[in-house]
């Protein structure tokens, strides 16, 4: 094998393909990535039997053939390269690369022990790289991140024809987000249970593309696998089983007050009250006609309150909710005015975006958010 490449474009492929790296390979060969030559190509590949990668760019290729190396010594090595033509040949056990006056000779993994890629599954559909990241990262933040139930640290992707809904939870807040996409099938129904980190690290890696290619298993090729492809970058994942709680019933419809509140003010003061806020102890609102009461902390210890305007509809209410949860909320709209709509004091309230204080809200976006119970 022997092929020359341009530095930053080996760099960015070998960086993107090396994420999937597991930091404690289950086999010796699942540290290694495999590379391997065409016409004109080089792909990049890694594989811990969970998460699957792959990268292709432009190459000039000499002898074509296939060398597998430690993933994190190429990345490593890659990174610090001068800004010059990379080549790489490989000799028998040994793989030298060279870079201007750089030069470094690595020891090759055994190929043949290496296990294949998973066939990409069908393909299901597309949607644009830039809206499908935006929508993962609004539902991925209410994904838990507790290992012990993994059902929990998935997000729900659930087709339905031409709208595509993704959901999570931590069962403190749940985030839904639907958007329209461009499905194979317009009858297509499908549910799938992505692991939540993966999700957004891919959706956030394929963004360099104007679209991506979103692929189920029908029950052939890819079972049990999600696949993702986008900007010559393409990974594959094992589904979670299982399903997350069924939310369409969890989403009150009637509201008994509804506040609207510019999000930049609102998110400020909440970053400030919450300093004085200890460890799991939330952040009060008060709403009343024309204005938000923000308070933490009491007794003996450190207090603060802080007032903004706000536009309420219907009675007055008091309600306290964990900061980082209502924060996490907040940035997630990603819209200049939060509408935040009550039921009771004791149950959940739903937050979504407003591009106006007059505005309709925009329902594409919705995030369930449980109230902490104040004491007295």
């Amino acid at each position: 094998m022997k092929f020359r490449v341009e530095r930053d474009v080996l760099a960015e492929a070998v960086a993107w393909a090396a994420r999937s790296l597991p930091a404690r390979p289950p086999a010796p060969v699942l540290a290694g990535l495999l590379l391997r030559t065409g016409e004109d190509r080089l792909s990049l590949s890694g594989f811990d039997y969970e998460v699957s990668a792959k990268v292709e760019v432009e190459a000039e290729v000499e002898d074509e053939g296939t060398v597998l190396v430690s993933g994190r010594l190429l990345s490593d090595i890659a990174r610090s390269l001068p800004n010059r033509p990379v080549e790489l040949s490989t000799d028998g056990s040994k793989a030298t690369l060279v870079c201007g006056s750089s030069r470094f000779t690595l020891h090759t993994l055994p190929v043949d022990e290496y296990p294949a890629l998973p066939e990409m599954p069908t393909t299901a559909g597309t949607v644009p790289g830039d809206v499908f990241a935006s929508a993962v990262s609004q539902v991925a933040v209410a994904a838990s991140r507790d290992d012990t139930l993994p059902v929990l640290t998935g997000v729900r992707l659930e087709i339905e024809g031409d709208t595509l809904t993704l959901a999570a939870t931590d069962r403190y807040r749940f985030a839904v987000r639907e958007l329209l996409w461009k499905p194979e099938q317009a009858d297509l129904n499908a549910v799938a249970l992505v692991p939540a980190k993966t999700l957004l690290d891919t959706a956030r890696s394929l963004t360099g593309g104007e679209s991506v290619t979103v692929a189920l298993s029908d029950g052939g090729a890819g079972e049990g696998l999600i696949g993702f492809e986008g900007a010559g970058r393409r990974t594959t994942t094992r589904l979670l089983e299982g399903d997350i709680p069924k939310y369409r019933t969890l989403f009150p419809t009637e509201f008994s007050a509804v506040a609207a509140i510019e999000t930049a003010p609102f998110t400020e003061a909440v970053k400030r009250v919450a300093l004085v806020a200890e460890r799991n102890t939330p952040v009060r609102l008060t709403f009343e006609q024309g204005v938000l009461t923000l308070e933490a902390g009491s007794g003996d210890d450190a207090q603060a309150s802080e007032r903004v305007d706000a536009n309420l509809e219907g009675d007055d209410i008091s309600i306290a909710f964990n900061p980082t949860f209502l924060l996490d909320g907040l940035s997630a709209i990603d819209s200049p005015v939060a509408q935040l709509s009550f039921t009771t004091s004791t149950k959940p309230a739903l937050l979504s975006g407003k591009t106006a204080l007059d505005a309709e809200a925009d329902t594409s976006y919705r995030y369930l958010i449980m109230p902490v119970r104040q004491s007295g």
